[in-house]
């Protein structure tokens, strides 16, 4: 007789995972790494808009701030509101049913959550990550969700090159006359290669994914896996796509519509500071002005690109205002398009992430 074998000694358990025996589904960890010195780029972050424009404007920019009208505020306000179920739209008719059931509650409590992360991290790191997290809680793998949040960046891109073709055709024409020519043919030239990169990158994955010298590094297991979610965001890009024509046109035009107005709050800012006048009631100049400053906000090592994009509205408004006046209209701007969707957005990402924390993530 053989001797009884010894009882098998339990298995540990993964240091990041708790597998309950499903294929697929996680349970992560807590993270142990968090500490409240986090917090200190996050309230310099909220700091910084308000007090460097006012240190660039002086005392005339208190002055400024307390006759700015409060019907106006009010107006500005609203505008954010509505822009975030402008999105929330887009949202449900990306996805078109395939994330579950999402009604427009749902999808706007997933706006405010990624628009919070976006405006709460560096060069907005956080927005995509808490989308992807969030969806896959509702059991949407984060592969096809990429997809989607890809094919909402390029609506965006699409509609940033329209504008900037239009405001530099108007330019060369005669049309309108405005300084920094180069830099909007430059900013144009950027969009567009950017476009054109990417859609070449989607059309040519398969063979890139052929190609195995550059993906060498991951070892095979994790090359195998890596290919079969960059095909798996592929087939759920061209589905996404592949939605009736009216469809894809609605969403573009949900995006315009929310850009449009996203992009008006600083002519407002504007309006309401200096009132009305040739050369500052000119929306197009102020829309050009927060493409550029955001952009180059994505430099600022500060969530929300603090201290670059008020420098960047400051400097292209000098010429055209009095520095008080241009600094105290960077404020309201970036109280209603930052502060806002922070103070705003921080309830319900935390009402989202306990809800969601204990449930299983879709692989």
């Amino acid at each position: 007789m053989t001797a009884p074998r010894p009882p098998c000694a339990p298995a540990a358990r993964h240091a990041s995972y708790d597998r309950p025996g499903h294929a697929g589904i996680a349970t992560p960890r807590r993270s142990t790494g968090w500490r409240w010195y986090h917090l200190g780029p996050l309230a310099l972050a909220l700091l910084t808009p308000l007090l460097l424009p006012w240190w660039l404007g002086g005392e005339g920019t208190l002055a400024a701030l307390a006759a700015f009208p409060l019907p106006l505020l009010a107006l500005m306000t609203a505008i954010a509101v509505l822009c975030w179920n402008l999105n929330a739209a887009r949202w449900r008719l990306l996805f078109s049913g395939r994330a579950g059931r999402l009604g427009q509650d749902g999808a706007l409590a997933l706006e405010m959550a990624a628009k919070f992360a976006l405006c709460a991290t560096p060069g907005g790191s956080g927005g995509a990550a808490t989308f992807l997290l969030l969806l896959a809680r509702r059991g949407y793998p984060p592969a096809r969700a990429s997809a989607i949040y890809l094919v909402d960046q390029a609506c965006d891109l699409l509609f940033f090159a329209l504008m900037l073709g239009l405001l530099v055709t108007a330019t060369l024409t005669g049309a309108i006359d405005w300084p920094h020519r180069v830099l909007m043919a430059g900013a144009l030239l950027g969009l567009g290669l950017l476009l054109g990169g990417l859609g070449l990158a989607l059309a040519a994955l398969p063979r890139l994914l052929r190609r195995t010298p550059w993906l060498a590094w991951p070892g095979p297991r994790r090359r195998r896996r890596l290919a079969r979610q960059l095909l798996a965001a592929r087939r759920t890009l061209i589905a996404t796509l592949r939605l009736p024509p009216r469809v894809l046109a609605a969403v573009f035009a949900l995006c315009a519509l929310h850009w449009l107005l996203r992009y008006s709050l600083l002519y407002l800012a504007v309006l309401g500071v200096a009132g009305q006048g040739e050369a500052l009631a000119d929306w197009a100049w102020t829309f050009l002005v927060q493409m550029l400053a955001m952009a180059a906000s994505q430099l600022s090592v500060l969530p929300g690109g603090a201290g670059t994009a008020e420098l960047s509205v400051g400097a292209l408004l000098l010429p055209l205002m009095e520095r008080d006046q241009a600094a105290a209209a960077v404020v309201i701007w970036r109280l209603i398009s930052y502060h806002l969707y922070l103070l705003a957005g921080a309830p319900v990402f935390a009402v989202q992430a306990s809800r969601w924390l204990a449930r299983p993530v879709a692989s």
